[in-house]
């Protein structure tokens, strides 16, 4: 029993990572209709940031929120930059320019901090928690983890529900065209979402960091987990992000405890061509009109 505790709480640790970067592809997804194939690069680079700060300074505080913030301004630029010419275009370009952005951005960080994987702090203790006579595999860091992603998953619901600004996103995401009849500046909303999502996604790799350690690949299964929980929760639902991570995180902790780590990648690979054969819209998704 005490085994399938521990799998179920590490499941829900790492599920809140996944739903953190399955919150980075739907925003990115909702506001532009493009899969950010480059969001593993993206929080790759934050986070080999967030590294180098950290042992700089030696302060584990100053790097997380240096990356957060290089994330926002990370994913402003690649939208201003590359994503804006090929909005509204045939769906292979963005698929190509995102693909070669991920390329670009490895190998920047290869050349940057070399491509031997380096450890990261956590930022509070990884020692799980002692009740009786067992050590349970959650610690504090597990709690902060999941916190951090409830924290950002409010915000980002308070922003786009009880605020101005999320009105004019939401508009300029679902109706563009009216939205600039209406005066909303619909390219600075798209440049908005991918900021957010990028912050989403340099969340993420703080958060994983200290589990995979950070080199120029050591995201890249991170990032296809994130797309597994974004597709199994519906690409258009930021509620199916979460509970996508949240499934998708226990189903690979139970699979990896009872059947084998080495089937855990297999595994997230079943789940995806399961859920895009019987419901490729995802859990969450809703076949009603999208509604400002």
């Amino acid at each position: 029993m005490t085994r399938f505790i521990d799998l179920t709480l590490n499941g829900i640790s790492n599920g809140a990572i996944y739903a953190a970067v399955a919150l980075a592809f739907v925003l990115i997804w909702r506001a532009t209709r493009i899969v950010n194939f480059a969001a593993g690069g993206m929080l790759m680079i934050t986070t080999f940031v967030a590294s180098s700060v950290i042992s700089s300074s030696g302060s584990y505080w100053l790097g997380f929120f240096v990356a957060l913030a290089l994330g926002f301004v990370l994913g402003a630029v690649v939208e201003r930059v590359l994503i804006r010419h090929v909005e509204g275009g045939p769906p292979l370009n963005a698929v190509i320019v995102t693909i070669g952005l991920l390329i670009l951005l490895q190998a920047v960080a290869g050349m940057i901090w070399s491509a031997t994987p380096r450890s990261f702090p956590p930022a509070f203790s990884i020692k799980g928690y002692t009740v009786g006579s067992h050590t349970y595999l959650f610690g504090p860091f597990d709690v902060f983890t999941v916190l951090a992603v409830i924290g950002i998953a409010v915000a980002l619901f308070a922003l786009f529900r009880l605020t101005d600004l999320g009105l004019k996103m939401r508009a300029a995401a679902f109706e563009p065209i009216v939205a600039r009849l209406q005066g909303v500046r619909v390219g600075n909303m798209f440049t908005l979402g991918w900021a957010l999502a990028s912050l989403a996604g340099s969340l993420a790799g703080l958060l994983i960091g200290p589990q995979v350690f950070v080199g120029p690949n050591t995201f890249d299964p991170v990032a296809i987990f994130g797309f597994t929980a974004a597709v199994l929760g519906g690409l258009d639902s930021p509620v199916g992000a979460l509970v996508g991570g949240l499934i998708l995180g226990l189903s690979l902790s139970y699979v990896s405890g009872y059947a084998g780590a080495s089937l855990v990648t297999l595994a997230a690979l079943a789940i995806l061509v399961a859920v895009l054969m019987v419901r490729p819209s995802g859990l969450f998704a809703s076949a009603k009109a999208r509604r400002i």
